[in-house]
């Protein structure tokens, strides 16, 4: 007998509560869904229901496997309708958050692409720098850039994301180029500002150990974007996120120095809530930013920021 015609028949009769209204959503006779369940059970080894003339309830181990089945169900639909054509389509609305800098650049622009692809399904995509409680607050996904904290959330890995010390070649002329780590005190940094900044500094590998610099800074700023835009006027080193300056060193804008102290990368997440059933339209959205993501020539093209 096929296993997944059983497991379809004990989420029916758990779900409906009789034989006979399993059977009625079937049309099929009662005793053609009595015999499917005896099979499994059999099979398996163990009661899943109890039965009397009046109604039909769950044993312990019926209910733990009626979510695992419930689970097997909605993925293996989502499997058949994710290369049917004719298959059941993604609807419904989304709601993303992700940090300003990064989803502008990076999660804005793929917006239009995902909803050509999905007609049915709205979005609204949250950009903002602090950490958004996705459950309290509503959200269906977030975006995010570094080291995750322990929680109850579950995470994606979309793609890799290094710090890089960059510079323009005219401030590398003028100033030189630093050899060692321990140079960059004698440089013009470009540093968020303490108030602003979540690490422990620009990080590197040196002597096969973690290291953490705060150099000093001529400049400073609360704002990314801003530093950013200050190295490429020239005014001096960044310690900067692939993501934001990977097109300027193809480009030939800037140039990475250090990069054999360069420390581990982190990652870039897609991250949500722990759910029996993931939405059809949250899985392909995320498995359209990560293919996106995964193009090894995304990063160095220049991306518009969104709207």
């Amino acid at each position: 007998m096929d296993r997944l015609k059983q497991i379809e028949t004990f989420v029916a009769v758990a779900t409906k509560g009789s034989l006979t209204a399993a059977a009625q959503g079937e049309g099929v006779a009662p005793a053609i869904i009595g015999r499917r369940m005896d099979a499994l059970e059999a099979r398996l080894g163990v009661k899943l229901l109890l039965r009397t003339t009046r109604r039909i309830s769950l044993t312990h181990e019926g209910s733990a496997f009626l979510e695992d089945c419930q689970r097997l169900i909605t993925d293996f639909n989502n499997a058949e309708a994710s290369v049917s054509a004719g298959g059941v389509k993604a609807s419904g609305h989304l709601r993303i958050t992700a940090p300003a800098g990064f989803g502008r650049r990076h999660v804005a622009p793929l917006v239009p692409g995902f909803l050509d692809q999905h007609p049915d399904v709205s979005l609204s995509l949250n950009l903002s720098d602090r950490v958004v409680d996705l459950v309290n607050e509503g959200f269906d996904c977030a975006v995010r850039v570094g080291d995750l904290p322990d929680s109850s959330l579950v995470s994606v890995r979309l793609a890799d994301n290094r710090r890089l010390c960059v510079a323009t070649p005219a401030y590398l002329q003028r100033a030189g180029t630093p050899r060692h780590p321990s140079e960059l005190m004698r440089h013009a940094c470009l540093a968020l500002s303490s108030d602003a900044s979540q690490t422990r500094g620009w990080a590197f590998v040196v002597d096969g150990e973690a290291t953490y610099l705060r150099p000093g800074a001529r400049l400073d700023c609360s704002d990314g974007q801003v530093l950013h835009a200050w190295c490429l006027q020239g005014l001096g080193l960044a310690w900067r996120s692939t993501w934001e300056v990977e097109h300027d060193i193809a480009a030939g804008r800037l140039v990475s120095v250090l990069d054999e102290f360069a420390a581990p990368p982190n990652g870039i997440y897609a991250v949500f809530a722990q759910r029996k059933h993931l939405p059809l339209r949250l899985r392909l959205w995320i498995d359209f930013i990560k293919q996106a993501y995964a193009d090894p020539g995304y990063w160095q093209r220049e991306q518009a920021p969104g709207a």
